[in-house]
């Protein structure tokens, strides 16, 4: 069987279906039943506020830099990351510090995720900017890569700025904080290639191991294009799974979850490591607690491999 790391992403949003709203005690407790089960990375979602025709009214999320924090807190073992952090949502220089600071408390087990995020719903609501996302992005990218290195950061952009930006103090934890990063298209995926430890893509429409393959594929060419080993660059996969026996629940029920018993969960898994995935990130499509405690025999099963 191959080698394939597996992350839980924690649900801290309201529930459309049920109306429920989920409380850090149980957060808690998910976390660190997850870590007990052998997750390798729990992850929590930077995202504010959705609406859609089909809900009576919009969705909220918990904050997420909050959260991530409460989590590293709460955890020992387990990696703690941002899936992943909004660039558009929030400033470059604070968003480095942010990363500094999480490891700290984590002790060295934080993984950065950052991508371009989108406006949308959450945009009118929270007053962020509509427009130029993935520009604004390159620049934020650019200041935390600097910011996170040797000595004091300046740049002048057409989004962002910063004046000798130093990050002091350092953590002790982990030097080189590991880098995800999100991206569906061309032009992210090729700032994923230059800059990231993980691409990082999600399902938007399915699940399933079909949806993903053109995208694998473009992202080879990519990385032959820039000349990096793809080797050299984790492959992450997020997709919804329904408890293995269990019919899919939830916001995430139409997203074509993965379904099936324990042994059919773990072939469709393995057919992600043999696209080239080298992570699958989990959205419970149905009760957190339900899914954790269903896949346990799954994560048993990539651990023994």
């Amino acid at each position: 069987m191959s080698s394939l790391g597996l992350g839980f992403v924690l649900a801290t949003y309201d529930n459309v279906i049920d109306g429920t709203t989920p409380r850090w005690a149980d957060l808690q407790q998910q976390a660190t039943r997850a870590e007990s089960i052998g997750f390798d990375t729990v992850w929590i979602a930077d995202e504010f506020q959705w609406e859609a025709d089909a809900w009576d009214s919009p969705i909220g999320w918990w904050e997420c830099v909050a959260l991530t924090g409460a989590v590293a807190a709460s955890t020992s073992t387990i990696d703690v990351g941002t899936w992943v952090l909004s660039a558009l949502h929030r400033n470059p220089g604070l968003t480095a510090r942010v990363v500094e600071t999480l490891n700290e408390i984590s002790g060295g087990r934080f993984v950065f995720g950052f991508g371009a995020g989108h406006a949308g719903r959450q945009g009118e609501a929270f007053g962020f900017p509509p427009n130029y996302t993935v520009s604004r992005y390159e620049e934020a990218l650019s200041i935390i890569t600097s910011a996170r290195g040797d000595g004091a950061t300046t740049f002048e952009g057409t989004y962002h700025d910063a004046t000798r930006l130093e990050m002091i103090p350092r953590p002790d934890g982990r030097p080189d904080i590991p880098l995800l990063l999100g991206g569906h298209g061309p032009r992210t995926m090729r700032l994923a290639v230059d800059n990231a430890d993980i691409w990082s893509a999600f399902a938007t429409t399915s699940s399933q191991p079909a949806a993903f393959v053109e995208m694998l594929e473009n992202l080879e060419a990519i990385c032959a294009e820039a000349g990096r080993d793809p080797d050299t660059l984790g492959r992450s996969i997020g997709v919804a799974v329904a408890a293995p026996g269990r019919k899919p629940t939830g916001l995430l029920a139409d997203e074509d979850p993965i379904t099936g018993s324990v042994d059919e969960t773990i072939k469709t898994f393995q057919r992600f490591a043999e696209m080239g995935a080298t992570r699958i990130e989990i959205m419970a499509a149905g009760d957190q607690a339900e899914v954790l405690e269903g896949l346990a025999p799954v994560v048993e099963a990539f651990k023994v491999s």
